[in-house]
């Protein structure tokens, strides 16, 4: 058995906190994943424009898992896209327009949409992270396929707005925390490690044959999914112990001396001095 598909989360993983990553390894070490047979995607919470612009010399080449598995992309060919009913749409953003703590962000395919009543600072921030934003009056009459919705939201608020976006419309989107003052909400079923399974049936990749990194909420199935799980250093508890092995920090290219690990076929990793989650406590 080989490994045969490498899968990264972005935010917290495969990019330090000053949102870089050292580039010259990683793409040395992509040439060599090439020459093994090794496929490579980003499996994020970010958008799909957003994305390929972290990788513009290959983005033709590899395959993007973006929107949280909304929008599902191999070598520039769509594999797959979420689809939010009309009337679910509507549905949600009725409520969230009902909560005066967060601050809304509608994600579609053509691009993500947020309202101009907003102030400049949640505008410069979303423009962060999606590449096409557009700022609208209202959320009416937009003619996209919807994937999924972020909410902006100060982090000492995230477990109980979770909890409240849960039990008054859990039954339509799951609300997932993505990171530092951001919640998603997703179509039920509709997450990175969905994404990840069409892939893999794609190309008759087995789970056994996988390798992904994640440190957040959203990581949560595919860590579970794969058969070489990594959860990073600066992982909550909670995400650490959904994961098989722990990485190190995203700060110190704890991603990149993981995939040096499988390009000299070192698996399982104990090379690297790689440890379970249960184990993690006592290091």
């Amino acid at each position: 058995m080989g490994i045969k598909l490498i899968a990264v989360d972005m935010d917290g993983t495969f990019l330090s906190d000053q949102k870089t990553y050292n580039r010259e390894r990683f793409l040395a070490q992509y040439q060599q994943m090439k020459t093994q047979g090794i496929r490579f995607a980003v499996a994020s919470g970010n958008q799909y424009y957003q994305l390929i612009s972290f990788f513009p010399e290959i983005a033709h080449e590899i395959s993007f898992v973006a929107e949280n598995g909304g929008w599902v992309v191999s070598e520039g060919q769509d594999i797959f896209n979420g689809d939010l009913a009309k009337s679910d749409f509507t549905a949600i953003v009725d409520h969230l327009l009902t909560r005066a703590d967060v601050e809304i962000i509608a994600c579609g395919k053509n691009s993500a949409y947020t309202l101009k009543a907003y102030n400049d600072e949640m505008k410069a921030t979303a423009g962060m992270y999606y590449h096409r934003l557009e700022f609208v009056d209202d959320f009416n009459n937009i003619n996209d396929v919807f994937f999924k919705f972020g909410l902006n939201i100060s982090d000492d608020r995230i477990p109980e707005v979770q909890q409240a976006l849960h039990d008054a419309i859990g039954d339509i989107m799951v609300p997932v925390h993505t990171g530092y003052g951001s919640i998603d909400l997703i179509i039920p079923g509709v997450h990175k490690a969905n994404g990840l399974r069409l892939l893999q049936q794609r190309w008759g990749i087995d789970d056994s044959e996988v390798v992904v990194f994640g440190d957040g909420g959203n990581d949560v199935e595919m860590l579970r999914q794969a058969g070489f799980s990594f959860a990073m250093e600066n992982a909550a508890d909670t995400i650490s112990k959904a994961a098989k092995y722990r990485a190190g920090s995203n700060n110190k290219e704890g991603v990149l001396d993981i995939i040096d690990c499988v390009l000299k076929n070192e698996a399982p990793f104990n090379y690297c001095l790689l440890y379970t989650s249960d184990a993690a406590d006592e290091l």
